[in-house]
């Protein structure tokens, strides 16, 4: 029995022995030194360290099989640069570390990422945020945080939503704070705000130096402010903000990432001083996970400070990099090859197998960590929702949400469509708390807008106890209420030219300048033109005369002298073919040359009445007449519509009517006092200054016109287009306008150069000026008696009113064209019918002028084969009265004198 028992022990203790040497075994695992830079004086530092611990032993207890461990080597920045460089020097050469979490700033990082660089160890950052180190730059930095640039479209989507049209930056004097300003002001810019001052202050400002920068900012117009600084500065500048009177009503404040995250480090007294501030931070999924690390993270932590953001990024950084570790493997892990070179004067470093591939294997990593889905994109953080926070008491409410760059702002978290797509704000973003407590939004300070007082042209623009009326006034007031933003003002006025008063703007005593102010090229160098709401251009205006009622030699104004002459020349020519063509045939067109020169001329002027009695019997005469009748039809129809409108309607007749007139003969020219048009006259048309005369008052207008160029006044008034309307509308039928009309841009309001203002109100200009019945409105209110004076100006013409023979050239052509023909096809039958006698009768060796007056002789006798001599000659021998003397044929003047009493009895026969 004991025998038994004593083996039973044995096989006992054998068990126990092999089971202990199981687990000594198992717990034999490769440790891989991780160094760790922070700032152990900072509520970041202290936090980030607390979560790194309790992160080691969360990960290693829900994976006790990996054969690697983490073993952090800790070390304090003491918040200094070289002190940071010579920590991360010490782990790698003396330590042997295999990778460095931190350091804390992105100042630190910098000189320890180049470190990492020679030694090749990753450097691996949680709070590091600033775009300047990119580890697109640097190949061995990692940053498991968000990039400070990613949230500058977040806080560009709040400015746009709230249209604030200028931000003023304040941000601290540190790569941390200079970094991000480049972005910041891109996106403020992309939706058209602008940023008219940068305040900088350095971290190590006192607070007289603050308060001394506060007075700055206080003297801008601008009463939004984008603050990127640190917790510490931070909570300084709040508390200073409060005391000087900056967190009230009317003011607006937005932090960064950078204080948004820590507002719970900072004190109780910064956190009442931030009051109605408005946020922007990386949202963070609230889950079972995160809750129950919360509890855990408070019960042996007993600092002031809560968790925040950088505590969550540096508990997921440890997991990511034990992941990797465990990956990687542990063959190359206390392999450093030795590196003579020395870094930054510190120290000889070895570099390590390990890091190159601890630097391929992190990037890789992906779970779902404390912060949300932890994953790295381009060897950083990818970023994620942002949520909009407004300070209230000592807490935070969550107004709204940034989604992404297409999706905007929210709401909810979840994206709605038909809410994104409302343009007010509050359906995009819950009601904030503004400083002050009210609910009202604050507003850019009140514009100082300047005004020109007017002492003349006042339907434009009057001065009335600090008041401003007129037309520019009423669409300077409309366009304010298309705009979708209040912009409160007050109104200045100034005495003096209109290029003064603009001036004012570029040296800040003004912020606007709004009147009949003409746009023009060499006003556009120093301040931003709206879009005009006025027509444009400049010309002149001179005196008319209407004598053409009393002249006696009116008749022949109707038609030009060129036209007189060609009608004359056209009606000669018509009745020497009509004659040609009937010489033969009708005995009405034969005679005595007296005789047949009367017959010519009067046959074809008879047409302008129709009452020409001579019959034409061949039909190219007829061909002829009819396109005649046509003509004279048109002539005479012109004529009468023309003379009748001389005799009825009243004719106006302008005294000048080219500018170079007026220069050349020396006399003198009037223009709108304190205007542009002074300068434009002597630089862009050459006039004297001597010859110039400012007016200010449409009846100094007229006056001046009415005394004329002898009597002291002027031969003409130079303006712009809309005062000339309105002066010709108040003196109907006595002046016109006349001469070319030079460009300009018309009226619009001004602003400083780059003020996001100049495109919102031209938008609302646009609304307004396309609005007619609006516009009519205001027109009918100011100018009505413009339309009346309307139908005036249609009776006025600067140049000769006659009708002139290009109008009628067409007519003209047409008759000649076709009286050639007929007289041409004529001539070519006559001679063909002649030519056998002719050839008889002329011989070759005579001369051609007896040939001519042979042919002549040939053409004045009767062609007694046509067709009406034919007819005559059987009713004469029907009648038993021969005609010897036509049997005979005409031989000289007396046969064709007996040959026309023998056709009148014929005629007269006929006719009984």
């Amino acid at each position: 029995m004991m025998t038994n028992q004593k083996h039973l022990l044995s096989f006992f203790f054998i068990l126990s022995l092999a089971g202990l040497g199981s687990i000594q075994l198992s717990m034999a695992k490769e440790v891989i030194r991780v160094g760790v830079v922070l700032d152990l004086n900072s509520s970041v530092g202290a936090i980030a360290k607390s979560c790194m611990t309790m992160a080691l032993s969360d990960f290693y207890a829900k994976h006790a099989h990996y054969r690697t461990r983490l073993d952090l080597r800790t070390r304090d920045s003491a918040d200094d640069i070289v002190t940071a460089a010579s920590e991360a020097s010490y782990m790698m050469k003396k330590e042997k570390v295999q990778a460095i979490i931190g350091p804390q700033s992105s100042a630190e990082a910098k000189f320890v990422v180049e470190l990492g660089r020679k030694a090749k160890v990753p450097i691996i950052s949680f709070s590091a945020t600033s775009p300047s180190l990119s580890p697109s730059r640097s190949p061995f930095f990692v940053r498991t945080a968000f990039d400070d640039s990613a949230q500058v479209k977040a806080i560009a989507a709040i400015i746009e939503a709230y249209s604030w049209l200028e931000v003023v930056l304040v941000y601290e004097d540190t790569d941390y704070g200079n970094d991000l300003i480049p972005y910041l002001v891109d996106a403020i810019q992309e939706v058209g705000a602008r940023v008219p001052y940068r305040s900088v202050i350095p971290p190590s400002s006192n607070d007289a130096e603050i308060l001394r920068e506060f007075g700055r900012l206080k003297s801008t117009s601008t009463r939004l402010f984008l603050v990127h600084m640190t917790a510490s500065l931070g909570s300084k500048f709040f508390i200073l903000a409060r005391k000087i009177g900056m967190m009230s009503e009317g003011y607006a404040w937005i932090v960064t990432e950078g204080l948004s995250t820590l507002l719970d480090p900072v004190s109780s007294e910064a956190m009442d001083s931030m009051e109605g501030v408005l946020g922007v931070r990386p949202h963070i999924p609230m889950t079972k996970y995160l809750e129950d690390f919360q509890s855990r993270w408070k019960q042996p932590n007993k600092m002031t400070a809560g968790l925040n953001l950088f505590g969550l990024w540096a508990y997921d950084t440890v997991w990511a990099l034990a992941m990797a570790v465990e990956k990687v493997g542990t063959t190359s892990s206390s392999s450093m090859k030795h590196n003579t070179s020395k870094v930054h004067n510190l120290a000889s470093l070895e570099t390590s197998n390990m890091g190159k591939n601890l630097l391929e294997t992190i990037p890789s990593s992906k779970f779902q960590s404390l912060s949300g889905n932890f994953q790295l994109v381009k060897g950083q953080l990818e970023p994620s929702t942002f949520e909009i926070f407004n300070v209230i008491g000592n807490k935070e409410r969550i107004i709204g949400y940034w989604i992404d760059q297409q999706k905007g702002l929210s709401r909810q978290l979840k994206y709605d469509k038909s809410e994104a797509e409302k343009s007010d704000v509050n359906r995009r973003l819950k009601q904030p708390i503004w400083p002050g407590d009210t609910t009202d939004q604050p507003a850019t300070k009140k514009l100082r807008i300047g005004v020109p007082i007017k002492e003349g042209f006042t339907e434009f623009l009057r001065w009335e106890n600090k008041n401003i009326s007129g037309f520019a006034a009423e669409v300077f007031n409309a366009a304010l209420a298309k705009l979708p933003f209040p912009l409160p003002h007050y109104l200045l006025n100034f005495s003096g030219t209109y290029d003064d008063l603009l001036y004012q703007i570029k040296e800040g005593k003004y912020d606007a300048v709004v009147g009949d102010t003409t746009i023009v090229a060499n006003r556009s160098l120093y301040v931003d033109f709206t879009l005009p709401y006025s027509e444009s251009g400049v010309s002149m205006v001179v005196l008319v005369e209407n004598n053409e009622r009393d002249n006696i030699w009116i008749f022949l104004k109707p038609l030009s002298l060129d036209l007189w002459l060609t009608t004359g020349a056209a009606f000669i020519f018509t009745g020497i073919v009509i004659w040609a063509l009937e010489h033969r045939v009708n005995s009405e067109f034969r005679g005595p040359p007296q005789q047949q020169l009367g017959v010519i001329l009067s046959f074809t002027f008879s047409t302008l009445v129709f009452a020409h009695r001579e019959k034409v019997v061949n039909n190219w005469s007829r061909l002829v007449l009819i396109i005649w009748v046509f003509v004279v039809l048109i002539l005479t129809q012109s004529y009468t519509a023309s003379l009748a409108s001389m005799l009825t309607v009243q004719r106006l007749q302008p005294v000048f009517t080219d500018i170079r007139e007026i220069k050349r003969n020396g006399y003198n020219i009037g223009y709108q006092k304190n205007s542009f048009i002074k300068g434009f006259l002597k630089e862009n048309i050459g006039f004297e200054e001597s010859k110039l005369k400012a007016y200010v008052t449409v009846e100094d207008y007229n006056h001046a016109l009415s005394k004329g160029t002898n009597n002291g006044g002027v031969a003409a008034i130079f303006d712009e287009i809309p005062y000339l309307k309105l002066f010709i509308a108040q003196n109907c039928s006595k002046y016109t306008m006349v001469g070319p009309t030079y460009k300009t841009d018309g009226f619009g309001f001004a602003f400083p150069r780059g003020s996001p203002l100049v495109s919102y109100m031209s938008r609302a200009i646009l609304n307004v000026t396309q609005d007619k019945s609006k516009m009519d409105s205001i027109e009918e209110k100011y100018f009505r008696n413009q339309t009346i004076c309307d139908d005036q100006s249609a009776k006025i013409s600067s140049d000769g009113r006659s009708l002139h023979v290009y109008s009628f050239g067409g007519l003209f052509i047409i008759a000649g064209v076709v009286s050639m023909f007929s007289l041409l096809m004529y001539m070519y039958r006559f001679l063909r019918s002649q030519w056998p006698t002719l050839r008889t009768t002329i011989h070759s060796e005579n001369s051609f002028r007896w040939k001519m007056v042979e042919l002549a002789k040939h053409f004045d006798r009767k062609d007694l084969t046509s067709h009406p001599f034919t007819r005559r000659t059987s009713r004469v021998h029907a009648m038993d009265t021969p005609d010897d003397s036509a049997i005979g044929g005409l031989h000289d003047a007396n046969d064709m004198q007996n040959n026309s009493a023998v056709e009148n009895n014929i005629d007269v026969n006929e006719n009984e």
